[in-house]
């Protein structure tokens, strides 16, 4: 106490000092405080004595926005405007609606931080090609947080990709916020906005203005906004390369014609449920002279014939090609695009709900598309074996072949059409109710030694019987998925097991018949090569298949037995393998699982990365203990 009233240092009485950091030095210093701050004695209190200045002088607060204005755009750099940012909201937003092009910078000032100062906002992120990105999602998303990513990114040209995903309900986004970031990121190059429905045109009008090198729009129920903006963006973004409009009532064909008008560098365009676009401004996309597009994705819109025909025509960059829900699209319409012969670029087809997808629009749509590989035809039930046969036979270089809910397509139409696929490496079959479980005459057909990868899903029709016949035209497979073919027994599997060679991907979750001798052929015959096995649900499938599966499956790095009638002498024969690669293994409902295998999952961890062991009967303190040992491995209980 003596030393404390004795102390005759060097304190001074500095008027509005700082109290915070040096940085906010300059900002404080235009308060009304007198701050007691001893230079080199450590304070018996958490923060500096304040003492509260009784004359009440003039205030910069008291100036209007014009004049506030002035005085924020002429702060010399980066830090003395990110600290005035945080004194007050309004000092942050005029500084966010200062332009790039409006901050005075003075010739003599240089601040080498300026350029080094590292952001300490967990969502920003620097991205691969150099440039700033960052994500607001739900209460995050309000004008006060745009205002501040826009004044504190400034400095470092600002964001080159933001995405609002939602809006705080109560203080959500509005044009105030997209337009700080224009004024302030003038660099953006990507912009996607996700329901915000209080940002309208006016907003994406400054966007239009400030960021000339936008490339990217993502508008995605955004019913504020117009073909008004749409037009701004088009008018003063020509570089614009990727275009994806959904669920906006507002858009229409005047904002698409003109981004056919002036964007022609664009490459990807994505149109969904906007019921004012039609065929007017589609047709202007896609006949622009100069027209670059290699995707375009269509849904649910009320276009006809006249679009598909100009895809047809015009479309000749195009490589991937999606059209779904275009209810107002008959069977003329794909002869017509088949027929125009101007998709000859295209690689990929997505055909989804189009009631005019018919067995002759399918024919014309594989002559006319001599390129193309990867065709998927989605809940279209009018296509019949006659379709996808003759499709077949015409697209020549067809790689991947995807029906799903196509119910008027039988075995008989997919047996002929692998057969007619001399390049076909990708069959897949979801849901076709159509396929029943009957005996054919398979002697004309050839097989298909180029398929690699059979998946048959949910086809309660499906059978043994169908099974084996499609397994003598496949001897080459290496990934096959029967998951959810209930039908299917031993008998049917085991001869597409043995004329296949080297399989290393095979998923038969839910296949309630099949057992062990199945899971014994399979890995005496593809243990050398099988990656993954998936024999969830399997409820036949013991112990026995784990002591085969130990012996031979030495590469085997995913297994998944899963509600089977597994026991702890299957784990410990398993922990006994010679499989080294073991990183995934799941034991989900295995009720016979017990503290027993405990040993033997230690032993199995060393190499585990992921382990289930939900409904087994392992005690808590059992997996806590596991889970000390296997600190690499992530545990499921």
């Amino acid at each position: 106490m003596p030393a404390l009233v004795n102390y005759s240092g060097d304190d001074e009485l500095y008027s509005g000092g700082s109290f915070c950091s040096a940085d906010l030095g300059l900002m404080l210093s235009l308060g009304h405080a007198e701050v007691y701050c001893p230079p080199r004695k450590r304070s018996r209190i958490s923060g500096p004595f304040v003492v509260e200045d009784r004359s009440k002088g003039p205030s910069l607060d008291d100036l209007p926005d014009e004049c506030l204005f002035e005085i924020l755009r002429r702060l010399p750099g980066g830090r003395e405007r990110g600290a005035a940012s945080c004194l007050s909201k309004r000092w942050l937003m005029l500084l966010s609606s200062v332009r790039s092009s409006e901050i005075c910078r003075s010739k003599s000032y240089t601040n080498l931080n300026d350029s080094t100062m590292i952001s300490k906002d967990e969502d920003l992120e620097v991205e691969c090609d150099g440039y700033l990105t960052r994500c607001v999602e739900g209460k995050k998303a309000t004008d006060v947080r745009l205002a501040a990513i826009a004044v504190g990114t400034s400095t470092r040209g600002g964001l080159g990709k933001l995405s609002v995903r939602g809006s705080n309900s109560v203080r959500g986004i509005t044009n105030v916020g997209l337009s700080a970031i224009a004024h302030g990121c003038p660099s953006l190059r990507a912009l996607s906005l996700w329901n915000v429905p209080c940002i309208g045109d006016e907003g994406l009008l400054e966007v239009a203005r400030e960021c000339r090198s936008l490339e990217k729009l993502d508008l995605s129920h955004c019913p504020s906004i117009s073909n008004r903006g749409l037009v701004a963006i088009a008018e003063n973004c020509p570089s614009l390369t990727s275009l994806t409009i959904e669920s906006c009532p507002n858009i229409g064909n005047e904002g698409l014609q003109a981004i056919g008008r002036c964007c022609n560098k664009l490459q990807s365009l994505t149109i969904k449920d906007c019921p004012l676009v039609g065929d007017q401004g589609i047709a202007s996309i896609l006949s622009s002279g100069a027209s670059m597009l290699t995707k375009v994705e269509l849904h649910c819109l009320n276009i006809t014939d006249f679009s598909l025909a100009v895809i047809g025509h015009y479309g000749k960059q195009i490589t991937n090609l999606c059209l779904s829900s275009l209810r107002n699209v008959s069977q003329k319409g794909f002869w017509v695009m088949g027929n125009a012969k101007g998709l000859q670029s295209l690689v990929s087809l997505t055909i989804t709900l189009c009631w005019g997808a018919t067995d002759v629009g399918l024919e014309a749509v594989g002559k006319g598309c001599p390129n193309l590989k990867r065709m998927c035809i989605r809940k279209c039930c009018i296509v019949s074996d006659c379709g996808v046969v003759a499709f077949a036979k015409e697209a020549g270089s067809l790689e991947c072949l995807n029906l799903e809910e196509c119910n008027r397509i039988t075995q008989i139409g997919i047996l002929n059409a692998v057969s007619n696929c001399r390049r076909l490496k990708s069959l897949s079959l979801v849901k076709c109710m159509g396929i029943k479980d009957l005996a054919l005459q398979t002697s004309l057909l050839y097989p298909c030694e180029s398929l690699r990868s059979l998946s048959i899903r949910s086809c309660p029709g499906f059978g043994s019987t169908s099974l084996a016949m499609i397994g003598k035209l496949c001897p080459k497979l290496h990934k096959l998925d029967l998951s959810g073919l209930c039908g299917i027994t031993d008998a049917g599997l085991l001869p597409l097991l043995e004329s296949c060679e080297g399989l290393v991907k095979v998923n038969l979750s839910d296949c309630l018949n099949l057992t062990d001798q199945v899971v014994l052929s399979l890995a005496a015959r593809h243990g050398e090569t099988l990656e993954l096995l998936n024999l969830d649900g399997c409820r036949k499938v013991t112990d026995a298949s784990l002591v085969a599966i130990a012996d031979n499956c030495s590469l085997l790095n995913d297994l998944d037995v899963s509600k089977c009638a597994i026991t702890d002498s299957g784990v410990a024969a398993l922990s006994r393998g010679v499989q080294v690669n073991l990183q995934v293994l799941s034991l989900s409902g295995c009720s016979m699982v017990s503290n027993k295998s405990v040993p033997s999952l230690k032993k199995l961890g060393e190499c585990l990365l992921g382990l289930n062991l939900q409904h087994c009967s392992i005690s808590c303190s059992s997996v806590e203990l596991l889970a000390e040992d296997l600190w690499r491995c992530d545990i499921f209980s």
